[in-house]
């Protein structure tokens, strides 16, 4: 189940959000546990054993660890926790990419598992790691209340595209918390905006993507202009989901951390990433970079480090060389601005020199393989032998401007500062009761999206 579906929206959601006030307050964890659990057997019905799983072998690990006086046995239980998170993740997500490289490299033929990646499983795996390391550090204290910690791995806001939420941001709230009116509120309209984002940008833009491939006509203006369509449709898709799920947590009454923070406005690739994904970059900071020793070792061990961490990195985002050289690309990049003076340069040539880095990413982040991204790399520098525009290309143009215009005025502050200059109740309502009536008719018509009647 999707959040941008007719069903979550009008079903699931309303009897989940209606219930939850209803129940006393001690029952309320336990309603959203099940809640979850139903959301995720909808679309994952054979991995619900997998989730369980996990969540009852890493909350036995968590108690241990808590409980043990020796460091050797907090240490012995802190490994079975990683291999149990990294093992599940490693198997379901990485196998068939392990044995098509053995494959390929000792010549073999052997079968591939074929293996469907289960929905979620790198978030509620690092997710449950967050949790046990930090109890192995002394940083919080093990949950002892099973519902509790099941509640937290697989929260239905947040559980399939993030934010990563890690256990010592949420302990308290999940004791205790509380919902006021302008939570409540703040929330719904966090949710709405970020369904917007989804529905009215974020999958337009994904079918415009789609012509792009389809097409046979192919120009050297239509490869760029699928390089900004893809970074904005990735943007809008993931903030968009993160949108949600912060507001669906306040909701019911979560504070969860933000995610995207405007990241097409950075003026290095450095400040890209402290803006883009943030979870995900504090999650690798934090549990991986520090730990290897960060920046407070031998310039050798420091190269080590960050080029370990982009690897897998790029690694986590999908199991293809595609995403390997994506990290490798960004490490490669973030080295240079150490040694190079990027500050030095003037703004706009940084803004431009940022642009230009994220184009060219993204679209070897969405290509197939190697292969096809160097196809695309050289059809946007005109390597390709493609006409620099034709007709196909000018008509797509015109047919999605609207759609593009949006995004691009989307991924700044404009809006949002413009909604907060002047807050008015009765017209933020009428905002948002049409902005749900607009995705609405979006998903009943999948044709239908107000930014393509705007045309030039």
């Amino acid at each position: 189940m999707l959040f941008s579906s007719i069903e979550f929206l009008y079903y699931f959601l309303p009897a989940v959000v209606l219930l939850y006030f209803l129940l006393p307050k001690g029952l309320r964890n336990l309603w959203l546990l099940t809640a979850s659990l139903c959301f995720y057997a909808w679309g994952e019905p054979k991995y619900i054993s997998l989730m369980l799983s996990s969540i009852g072998l890493n909350y036995i690990w968590g108690i241990a660890i808590g409980r043990a006086q020796r460091q050797g046995w907090k240490r012995f239980f802190l490994t079975l926790s990683v291999i149990t998170c990294l093992g599940l993740l490693g198997y379901y997500k990485y196998a068939d990419f392990a044995v098509e490289n053995v494959n390929a490299l000792l010549g073999t033929a052997i079968p591939l598992p074929k293996l469907a990646l289960p929905i979620g499983i790198s978030f509620y795996s690092f997710q449950i790691l967050s949790y046990t390391i930090d109890v192995y550090r002394g940083r919080v204290e093990a949950q002892k209340n099973p519902i509790d910690f099941g509640c937290y791995v697989c929260l239905f806001p947040q559980l399939i595209a993030g934010p990563i939420v890690r256990y010592i941001d949420v302990d308290r709230e999940l004791k205790e918390r509380r919902t006021t009116p302008d939570d409540f509120r703040l929330g719904l309209r966090r949710f709405l905006m970020g369904l917007g984002k989804k529905i009215l940008i974020a999958n337009q833009l994904g079918q415009f993507n789609e012509l792009f491939r389809a097409s046979n006509e192919k120009s050297v203006l239509f490869y760029w202009l699928y390089a900004v369509g893809f970074a904005l449709h990735i943007y809008f898709d993931f903030s968009g989901y993160s949108d949600m799920a912060i507001g669906l947590g306040r909701i019911f009454g979560f504070h969860f951390l933000e995610n995207f923070n405007y990241p097409f406005l950075s003026a290095s690739v450095q400040e890209f990433w402290r803006r883009w994904h943030m979870t995900l970059g504090g999650w690798f900071r934090d549990y991986l970079y520090i730990p290897l020793g960060g920046s407070r070792v031998s310039k050798a061990k420091w190269l080590r480090n960050v080029l370990f961490v982009w690897m897998f990195t790029g690694l986590w985002h999908g199991a293809a060389w595609t995403f390997v050289f994506w990290g490798l690309m960004f490490a490669a990049l973030l080295l240079m601005e150490k040694v190079v003076n990027v500050q030095s340069w003037p703004k706009f040539i940084r803004h431009v020199y940022v642009l230009l880095v994220i184009a060219v990413s993204f679209v070897i982040f969405n290509a197939a393989d190697m292969a096809q991204a160097g196809s695309d790399l050289m059809g946007m520098f005109g390597l390709s032998g493609a006409p620099l525009v034709t007709a196909e290309t000018v008509y797509y143009l015109r047919s999605y401007a609207g759609v593009f215009l949006a995004g691009l005025i989307g991924a700044t502050p404009w809006p949002r500062e413009l909604a907060l200059k002047k807050e008015l109740p009765i017209l933020d309502a009428a905002v948002m009761a049409a902005l749900l009536l607009l995705c609405t008719a979006s998903l009943v018509d999948g044709s239908f999206n107000p930014f393509l009647y705007f045309r030039f």
